[in-house]
């Protein structure tokens, strides 16, 4: 009996983390799929992120097939910014740790948007890629 209450709770561990896999590989597969019509993309467990010519389409990636994400054109972008923790970062003097964000700054009264990354190198390659286009 002892045994049986000592396995039961791994048991429930190795089927949570079959159902967490299982979840995870849904996400991959509906972004793999979403990724294909888009010139560069990037999935992350923060965001995805997919550039169309000067078209910028973002969300939260989902276990479906992303529909009706938001999305801007660079060209009514009039600053980008690199964040980390809220606070501009200098692009040739990376922080080692902290939040990185990407904020667009747009010319009309829209609020600036800011999509997440988990990497701050992979934030700053995206800054600077997404800066030689809007040019």
């Amino acid at each position: 009996m002892e045994r049986g209450l000592f396995w039961l709770p791994l048991l429930m561990i190795f089927f949570w983390l079959a159902w967490s896999g299982k979840n995870e590989y849904q996400k991959l597969e509906a972004y793999r799929q979403w990724a294909e019509k888009f010139d560069q993309a990037k999935y992350d467990i923060y965001a995805i992120i997919g550039v169309k010519e000067k078209q910028i389409t973002w969300g939260e990636p989902a276990q479906s097939l992303p529909e009706n994400l938001p999305s801007f054109s660079l060209e009514d972008v009039t600053k980008i910014r690199l964040l980390v923790n809220n606070h501009a970062a200098d692009i040739n003097n990376l922080p080692v740790k902290g939040k990185p964000f990407l904020e667009f700054n747009f010319t009309d009264d829209k609020p600036p948007i800011k999509i997440p990354f988990t990497e701050i190198p992979l934030a700053a390659k995206w800054f600077n890629y997404l800066e030689k286009l809007r040019q």
